[in-house]
């Protein structure tokens, strides 16, 4: 009698097997919501990365038109300076991945969460804290980014950040 992995090796069972990868890269875009988050994105790009896309600022415009179902109107700069439309952004991504320093209120967060929660688009939140942040800070940071994403990492350092976004596939 032929063992269980004689078997699976076999011609008959080779019909099953499936001749593609079983993951694909995600569509990651990652979003500096402050100016030292935005130091750190820059440099993080400079990595290879398989489907990551990098945002350095966040702007705002007004009230939506009546036929849309956004709170406000955002636009995200890429590394190249170019204006890309949030939601549409938001609409090509698997994961969203914001970037805040300890301190900062990261006020963009909000317009962010809406409108990946709007696309079900999974929101994870990394803050930076160094030796010199105090607990106030973060504690602010925190309070400002926990509505908004499903997973919340505080890295001790800014090198934390690029092994967090490997770790999730960008």
């Amino acid at each position: 009698m032929d063992s269980e992995s004689a078997r699976m090796s076999s011609a008959a069972e080779a019909r099953f097997r499936i001749d593609y990868p079983n993951s694909r890269p995600r569509a990651v875009k990652v979003v500096a919501l402050d100016e030292a988050s935005e130091r750190v994105v820059k440099r993080v790009a400079r990595e290879p990365w398989q489907g990551a896309t990098f945002f350095t600022s966040v702007k705002f415009d007004g009230a939506p038109r009546h036929e849309e179902r956004w709170s406000m109107q955002a636009w995200l700069g890429d590394l190249a300076g170019r204006t890309k439309a949030l939601v549409d952004e938001v609409a090509s991504a698997d994961l969203v991945v914001m970037v805040s320093s300890a301190g900062s209120g990261a006020q963009p967060a909000a317009v962010i969460g809406e409108a990946c929660a709007v696309r079900k688009v999974m929101t994870t939140a990394l803050i930076i804290a160094d030796e010199e942040s105090s607990n106030e800070e973060l504690s602010k940071t925190l309070a400002a980014l926990r509505p908004y994403a499903s997973m919340l990492v505080i890295a001790n350092g800014d090198e934390y950040i690029g092994e967090m976004l490997s770790a999730l596939r960008a």
